[in-house]
């Protein structure tokens, strides 16, 4: 197939970081998350997209982080044969093609207009899937989910460009909609969004990050029904050893230090 044009920026921009990230990664010969259809997507987009370098530490990182969503989403499905899985902000993102779901799983891919719109180009179509072009910040776009399933929502590198108040109002919406269910993503403190406003990758494409969390328990008090399950916050000793020395003696380094270790983490609610 021919490369697909593109014309994406800021925040949407930032779908390609992770894109490029996973086809990386699953290039290396001992790859954790083996997404070939990152690779695939990458190659067809070669010459229309500019990805930003996302630099080896960082592509190991991101695959980390997809490789738990994955293995929640994955568990959540293998209970609830019937579940829907909402996967808020998909960008171009492969986890459907990752984990084969039955078409008795309703699954819906929720993006801006223009993304989706990029992805019904580049995805075939699929029984049990649905695309939805609307901000996640928008209303209208939960009544398209069936409320009487059990559902499991999946925000990966979504929520920390919401401001504060747009992501209660999101997971009280989702709470109050949905029957019931889990509510996975990844977060980062105050001070680990202010250092990810550094980060190379993220300043090209010019996206704001805005919220950050301190407690994981917070959310517990603003959101009524919601249940912590996991607060992932330590790296995988096998996954720490493929980074680069600076990486593997900083971790160390954070490791030890409170404040310093919950900068980045993956949460996991039921609601």
């Amino acid at each position: 197939m021919e490369a697909e044009s593109i014309g994406l920026h800021g925040v949407r921009e930032t779908l390609l970081i992770t894109l490029r990230a996973k086809a990386a990664e699953s290039a290396l010969p001992d790859s954790l998350l083996r997404d070939r259809f990152a690779a695939d997507l990458l190659r067809r987009l070669d010459g229309k997209a500019k990805t930003p370098d996302v630099g080896h530490d960082m592509t190991i990182g991101i695959a980390m982080r997809a490789y738990m969503l994955d293995r929640w989403t994955r568990a959540f499905i293998d209970r609830h044969p019937d579940a829907a899985v909402l996967n808020l902000g998909c960008g171009l993102d492969t986890r459907i093609l990752r984990l084969d779901p039955s078409s008795s799983i309703a699954w819906f891919d929720v993006d801006f207009p223009d993304v989706i719109a990029l992805r019904r180009r580049l995805f075939p179509e699929r029984a049990g899937c649905t695309m939805i072009a609307s901000s996640i910040t928008e209303r209208s776009w939960i009544d398209e989910i069936p409320s009487d399933r059990p559902a499991i929502v999946v925000a990966e590198g979504v929520l920390p460009y919401l401001s504060g108040q747009d992501v209660l109002d999101l997971l009280r919406r989702l709470t109050t909609c949905l029957s019931g269910g889990e509510i996975v993503f990844d977060a980062y403190s105050h001070l680990g969004i202010e250092l990810l406003r550094f980060n190379p990758s993220l300043r090209a494409t010019g996206a704001e990050l805005r919220w950050g969390i301190e407690d994981a328990r917070a959310l517990e008090r603003d959101v009524a029904g919601l249940t912590l399950l996991e607060d992932i916050h330590n790296y995988d000793a096998g996954q720490i050893a493929r980074m680069s020395p600076v990486a593997r003696v900083a971790i160390h380094f954070f490791s030890a230090i409170p404040m310093l270790r919950r900068m980045g983490r993956l949460l996991r609610y039921r609601f």
